[in-house]
């Protein structure tokens, strides 16, 4: 059963980067939107890494076709890394726009009644937060809609260096083994390899 909506009825449109606070508003915007029964919208912005000003100068399709495949793959595991997938029983679209962020989002949340979701870094109280995400300062001057901003999980000092280094356990070496060849098992010239 779904419910009105308390911002209009509109799509949810959420912004993803892959952070840990755009992954924790994609799932609050998979739950509002589950609840609403309103299509939900994930958008990546991406910019060429040395920015629009200096591409102009000296463009190559080839980078930038490069560049966007690499945002849908960022869109992809974004998704995995939130919400498991593709989600099911939503209406869903998922969308790479190059450009500026803030205008992008602005301009894709751009129907009546769209809500607009992003993260947030936790912590610091609303001021500290907009000083760290100009990203959501320029949002919340520019949109004609409704903005929530969803703050991301509280780290230990230390965290989040190691999980945006994408930090994995590394398995353990293999054993190295010197047998006497019967399968009596390894003999004093075995060494373990760290």
């Amino acid at each position: 059963m779904t419910r009105p909506s308390p911002w209009g009825g509109g799509r949810i449109v959420v912004g993803v980067t892959g952070s840990l606070a755009s992954l924790a508003a994609l799932r609050h915007a998979a739950s509002l939107a589950r609840h609403a029964g309103a299509p939900l919208l994930a958008v990546l912005v991406w910019q060429p890494p040395e920015g629009e000003g200096l591409f102009a100068r000296t463009p190559d399709r080839s980078w930038a076709r490069l560049w966007g495949e690499d945002a849908r793959r960022r869109l992809n595991e974004a998704l995995l890394d939130g919400l498991g997938g593709v989600p099911d029983g939503l209406a869903f679209e998922g969308r790479v726009v190059r450009g500026a962020p803030a205008s992008a989002l602005c301009a894709v949340a751009d129907r009546p009644g769209d809500l607009l979701v992003l993260g947030s870094a936790p912590g610091l109280g609303r001021l500290g937060r907009l000083r760290r995400r100009p990203v959501l300062r320029a949002v919340l001057r520019r949109a004609t809609g409704p903005v929530l901003a969803v703050p991301g999980p509280l780290l230990f000092p230390g965290e989040a260096r190691v999980l945006r280094r994408g930090a994995r356990v590394p398995a353990p070496a293999p054993v190295a083994e010197a047998g006497d060849g019967r399968g009596a098992g390894p003999s004093g010239a075995a060494r373990r390899a760290f």
